[in-house]
């Protein structure tokens, strides 16, 4: 069974048991995976229902910040709860160390030297890691690879 068809069976069975926060989630999710499949006129598999659904986290997560920044609690907690929903659907993230030691071979494959490379290894480790870990901590290690290499 794809991603996609996965998502639609829990949508089912959210409406069957009522629970209208998770079946907020799950249809904002598939209403964002149909709006890409129509604009692009594609058909989504697996990786790129992980892309959208890592996109989604990551706006959830801004929002989060913001909210809570704002005194808005209320706000903050219901996009924690979509987050949690979200996640359901991403495979497992790698650990800082994992992230690391991977960066590190990618440096080393690619022969990159400094700074300036940067552009060159996120290329290679955003599709490589893709889904697989948060960006930003990818992006962390990258920069403390080169500051070091």
């Amino acid at each position: 069974m794809s991603l996609k068809d996965q998502i639609t069976e829990d949508m089912k069975t959210a409406m069957r048991a009522k629970d209208s926060e998770r079946l907020g989630t799950i249809r904002l999710l598939l209403a964002a995976l149909k709006q890409k499949e129509v604009d692009e006129r594609i058909e989504l598999d697996d990786a790129m229902v992980v892309a959208i659904v890592d996109k989604l986290v990551k706006q959830r997560k801004d929002s989060v910040a913001a909210f809570t920044q704002g005194g808005r609690t209320d706000l903050a907690d219901k996009e924690a709860a979509e987050i949690k929903v979200l996640e359901a659907y991403l495979p497992q993230r790698m650990g800082a160390d994992e992230i690391a030691a991977e960066v590190k071979a990618i440096v080393a494959e690619l022969g990159a030297k400094g700074p300036g490379d940067m552009g060159k290894v996120m290329g290679a480790v955003k599709t490589r890691l893709a889904g697989k870990a948060d960006m930003g901590l990818v992006s962390a290690a990258v920069k403390a690879a080169l500051a070091g290499g």
